[in-house]
């Protein structure tokens, strides 16, 4: 299609700005919303516990074999491994930009399956935790006691059960991370009295195991004649200190036995001691929220705040939910600067341009094209799979004087056809764009050639 066409036809003209404003506005509203572009490389967290071990222990026995699985699995860059005196191992895997995540995981899944059989019982009973990583933090959030009527350990546990889940079926939200543990009963050994009955840890355990067990009893009257079959139950796990105080260890030579309560102290307390949350000097819990790729953070965060609205009502006495920190605020106040700017530059361009050419009608056109142009920018940003960001929005703001200058020379070449005499507008456009068309379509191409590459690179 020629450009003459255009000027024979301005209806058809004025039909493509109007569908380009109508894609435009498509393409804006499925753009996500975040504060930065996803530039980070996706991630897997690979994290587990070897019980009672030091850190050189953790490495040897348990971080090597996983990294040796682990290398070399589809699209991975690098790995990062910590081990810590408190028993923990996490391996972070790198993938390189572009990667999905959820196949970066089930790869990183299989390859740590392939290892399972290398490590220490110990590990292996507990778990090994493969999980996509989100670096996008939403919200922190706090659920606090403020007159310390509940101890941390409760909130803790109270926020992972009645909580988390919530927050989680949210639509956007990757990961809910409370940075706290959850109840468990707490055995304390008594070293002394354990060498006088020469007992080991070991004893302990095997008993647990033996005694604290969740099995099938099966049923009675299956294979006979009777009318009824009955399904046998037990008791189960024990639940409370009591329950395992009397669980009995060995029998004495007086044909006295010796219970876990003569030989430990048992309550119920936190699963690990390493985490310490308090808010404004309060017991309390905490939690980082992040957001899936390619969510809206705004909705996402509105949508968390209606939730957390619900939860104050339902929450017990003494007991409230707080927002600490919400990329929102920063947001909304930098979205707002940039839109402000924005319209700023559009109002300065055509000021500029009325200034220059003394006519309203030639003003028009200009301000028609950034309008078009701007607002049409925004469905290829959505098939190139960008994001509504702060760095998006500059550029947008940087590119209205290079979006103009086409117009302003197609409005000073039709007048400067009119100052040497001609009177019919068609005429005017008509030997105007036979000598600019060219140059402005090369110009195009130009800029498309220098940034368009650039916005991929990386």
């Amino acid at each position: 299609m020629k450009l003459q066409t255009f000027i024979n036809r301005p209806i058809l003209a004025g039909v493509i700005s109007v569908l380009i404003l109508l894609v435009g506005l498509i393409g804006l509203s499925n753009l996500p919303m975040e504060q930065y572009p996803d530039i980070a490389p996706p991630t897997v967290m690979v994290s587990t516990t070897y019980t009672g071990a030091n850190a050189e222990t953790v490495q040897k026995s348990v971080v090597v074999p996983l990294e040796e699985a682990i290398n070399g699995v589809e699209d991975m860059i690098y790995m990062t491994s910590t081990s810590t005196n408190t028993g923990a191992g996490d391996i972070t895997v790198y993938f390189k930009q572009g990667t999905d995540p959820d196949m970066a995981t089930i790869n990183t899944k299989n390859r740590v399956s392939e290892a399972e059989g290398l490590l220490p019982a110990e590990v292996t009973q507990i778990g090994v935790t493969v999980e996509k990583r989100q670096n996008s933090m939403l919200k922190i959030i706090a659920l606090y006691s403020p007159d310390d009527s509940y101890d941390q350990t409760f909130i803790n546990n109270y926020f992972k059960i009645n909580i988390e889940p919530r927050l989680s079926r949210i639509s956007g939200v990757g990961n809910v991370n409370v940075m706290g543990d959850d109840y468990a009963m707490r055995i304390w050994l008594n070293p002394q009295k354990m060498a006088q009955y020469g007992l080991v840890p070991a004893d302990i355990t095997a008993v647990l195991d033996e005694q604290n067990i969740e099995t099938a009893t099966g049923t009675l009257g299956e294979d006979s004649d009777n009318t009824f079959q009955y399904t046998l139950k037990y008791r189960g796990r024990y639940e409370k200190p009591e329950e395992f105080g009397n669980l009995v260890i060995t029998s004495l030579e007086g044909g006295e036995v010796l219970r876990l309560k003569d030989i430990a102290t048992i309550e119920l307390g936190t699963q690990s001691y390493s985490h310490n949350s308090e808010v404004n000097g309060h017991p309390g819990a905490t939690a980082m929220i992040s957001q899936t790729a390619g969510s809206n953070a705004n909705e996402i965060i509105s949508e968390i705040d209606k939730l957390m609205e619900e939860v104050n009502k339902e929450l017990p006495k003494g007991l409230v939910l707080a927002d600490l920190m919400s990329t929102k605020e920063f947001l909304d106040a930098s979205i707002h600067e940039v839109v402000k700017t924005l319209v700023e530059a559009i109002i300065l361009v055509i000021l500029v341009v009325y200034v220059f050419l003394q006519s309203i009608r030639s003003t028009v056109i200009p301000a028609i094209s950034v309008i078009v142009s701007l607002v049409g920018t925004f469905v290829f940003l959505y098939v190139a799979g960008f994001s509504l960001n702060l760095l998006t929005l500059f550029a947008l703001v940087l590119v209205i004087g290079t979006v103009v200058d086409d117009a302003i020379v197609v409005v000073e070449a039709v007048q400067a056809q009119f100052d040497e005499g001609i009177r019919s507008p068609y005429q005017a456009t008509t030997r105007a764009m036979d000598g600019i068309a060219t140059a402005i379509v090369t110009t195009s191409l130009v800029f498309m050639a220098v940034f368009v590459p650039t916005s991929f690179m990386g």
